[in-house]
């Protein structure tokens, strides 16, 4: 067998390296799950042996030992805004601090399609799991519990709840949005929001309007609201079915920010001025809310410090250490020129 066949039919291994780099194979193992214990000039050889001769750790045969992976998944509602890319990142940064790898799915709001999912991602290795809400059926939410899954909830916030969860109360947020337009004098709003089934983040905010509404003397059951799917394009579809109605709102509630600019695109296309003459509001404030002319006003979201805490809440349900199971991380109003009073109160 000539060397060059050999060679196709044999992957390198640790010992490989170590040779050509001059160390032991516990040197080439530290470099590469804990380079911060070994010295720059030892670790640049080493790293530059691996790159140079193809070398692939095996850990697949690692976890066989550990019995853990390392390997943390997550299932996001969509990929197609950026609605979660932000918390998603700063995920994966903390993960990889701690030497951890992520495995992402996305269910495209899909119950059915989260649980496959979740069975995947678990049959392919991961250790734990970050899921977004709390809505799922009792049936997946069993099969985790028997098997001892850690999962930690994000984007929401339940303190009674058995789960972990990283994020903020979405019906108290969007409440006090709710309270400073109809503040503003708004007496006619409407909502424009995701649909609300198997949705628990839309589900609150909408409850959140209403709250704000009973509480401020206007009939909440009354509250005009459109449930579609999240894009500018059925943003802009929904706000012409409500400018179309006789009594036009003043002002439109969106639970994200991405149906609150369609919403103000169709307005601006029908002739009308914002804010004079509609107010529109949003929620997460992603980068387009900072874009768009006029800025919108909406509810500001701690993205990337849910990210990032729900990834140390998942490593230390690993590691089995104390961790608070909630955090609740609060939402902050930001007010931009996308409201004002209405033109006739």
């Amino acid at each position: 067998m000539t060397r060059e066949a050999k060679h196709l039919r044999q992957a390198p291994t640790v010992q490989d390296v170590a040779r050509e780099a001059g160390v032991s194979t516990a040197t080439v193992s530290r470099c590469i799950n804990f380079p911060e214990k070994v010295g720059e000039a030892t670790r640049q050889r080493v790293m530059k042996v691996i790159e140079d001769i193809g070398y692939a750790p095996n850990f697949g045969a690692r976890a066989l030992v550990a019995k853990r992976t390392n390997t943390i998944g997550a299932i996001i509602p969509t990929m197609e805004n950026a609605i979660f890319a932000r918390g998603l990142q700063a995920f994966q940064e903390e993960l990889g601090r701690n030497g951890f790898t992520l495995l992402v799915a996305s269910s495209s709001y899909r119950p059915e399609l989260e649980e496959r999912q979740i069975r995947t991602l678990l049959a392919r290795g991961a250790d734990a799991l970050l899921l977004i809400g709390f809505d799922r059926g009792p049936g997946i939410t069993e099969w985790l519990r028997e098997r001892r899954v850690p999962y930690v909830v994000a984007w929401a916030f339940d303190s009674s709840a058995p789960i972990p969860s990283v994020g903020f109360d979405n019906r108290r947020a969007m409440a006090a949005l709710a309270r400073e337009v109809i503040g503003l004098g708004h007496n006619r709003i409407a909502v424009i929001s995701a649909p609300t089934a198997g949705n628990d983040r839309a589900r609150d905010r909408v409850a959140g309007v209403r709250d704000a509404a009973a509480e401020l003397g206007l009939a909440a059951e009354e509250i005009p609201v459109i449930e579609t799917p999240y894009s500018f394009e059925n943003g802009a579809g929904a706000m012409e079915q409500l400018l179309g109605r006789t009594d036009r709102p003043t002002a439109v509630i969106c639970v994200n920010d991405v149906l609150a600019v369609g919403a103000m695109s169709k307005a601006r296309a029908m002739g009308l001025s914002i804010p004079s003459d509609i107010s529109v509001t949003g929620f997460d404030d992603i980068e387009i809310a900072r874009v768009i002319d006029p800025e919108l006003t909406t509810v500001h979201v701690p993205h990337r410090d849910m990210g990032r805490v729900s990834a140390q809440t998942l490593i230390a349900l690993l590691g089995e250490t104390d961790l608070p199971g909630h955090r609740d991380l609060g939402t902050e109003i930001r007010m931009r020129g996308s409201l004002a009073p209405p033109r006739h109160r």
